[in-house]
């Protein structure tokens, strides 16, 4: 089938849709400027240091660095910090919101993104499930409490090392923070934010589980299947539609709608014949 045919399939399913659901994984950021960390070369592309150190993404997001050494930790989420902070959501999560208005449509969002652009990008928080956590929030290393507290941090990054010059404190015990993601091997996470997003998403679910829903997933691999399995799983309900924006790997099965093309790209075509009709 034609990607344009795809585009229709995709606008007819948001037309029929009562409520929807938007799923992002890291795919979502690249029309945004964000570098892809896909395999260690796309890793390595964005952060030329740590291929000099041979270390990968996974080595990097390990959240035993804020307990041995704190400056080389903050050195990669103080400079993502930065990074998202600077960061102008691209113009589809603008047409997605569009959307939701232009068809009466109650609206959640579930990205395994910890950049926070859904928020910046106006949706609302009570509307956001973000299951890795958030830059944008910090916690304990130890933790010595469950207490999650807003990232107002400014940390200063030196590139050539990738070592911060600041390091944040826990604001009880003065022990360094860490951000509140949920990191590779990472036992230490306090999920309260989170499991208390997921809450609002099961009530969401529950309230929308007679009505037709379209999900409309962007960005989300198999590496780390997270949101595309969530996807799949939804998109098993009766009257749900999936359709899976992915520029790599846009297969889905069960008539479900996949295009091979960016998120941008994606949103664009299908805005267009919502436009016509």
């Amino acid at each position: 089938m034609e990607l344009a045919d795809r585009f229709v399939q995709a606008a007819e399913a948001v037309k029929a849709a009562r409520a929807l659901i938007v799923t992002a994984g890291a795919g979502m950021g690249v029309d945004s400027g964000l570098p892809d960390f896909r395999g260690d070369e796309g890793f390595w592309n964005a952060y030329p240091p740590y291929r000099r150190l041979g270390l990968s993404f996974v080595d990097a997001a390990n959240p035993a660095h804020f307990e041995r050494d704190p400056a080389f930790g903050w050195g990669f989420y103080g400079h993502r910090t930065n990074l998202y902070r600077q960061t102008v959501p691209h113009a589809g999560f603008a047409l997605l919101r569009r959307w939701a208005e232009r068809f009466g449509l109650d609206t959640f969002v579930v990205t395994s993104n910890v950049d926070g652009q859904f928020q910046k990008a106006g949706f609302a928080e009570e509307q956001i499930l973000e299951v890795h956590g958030s830059i944008h929030h910090l916690q304990c290393t130890g933790p010595c409490s469950m207490e999650i507290w807003d990232n107002t941090e400014k940390i200063d990054i030196d590139l050539e090392t990738m070592r911060s010059r600041h390091v944040p404190r826990c604001v009880h015990c003065g022990e360094t923070a860490r951000p509140n993601i949920l990191m590779f091997g990472d036992y230490s996470w306090v999920s309260n934010r989170s499991r208390g997003q997921q809450m609002r998403f099961d009530l969401f679910l529950d309230q929308h589980r007679d009505a037709p829903l379209a999900v409309i997933e962007m960005g989300a691999g198999t590496a780390i299947p997270t949101i595309r399995s969530l996807s799949e799983q939804i998109g098993a309900r009766r009257g749900a539609t999936v359709v899976r924006i992915n520029t790599r790997e846009p297969h889905i099965g069960g008539g479900h709608i996949g295009l091979p093309c960016g998120a941008m790209e994606g949103l664009r075509g299908i805005e267009g014949c919502l436009q016509e009709r």
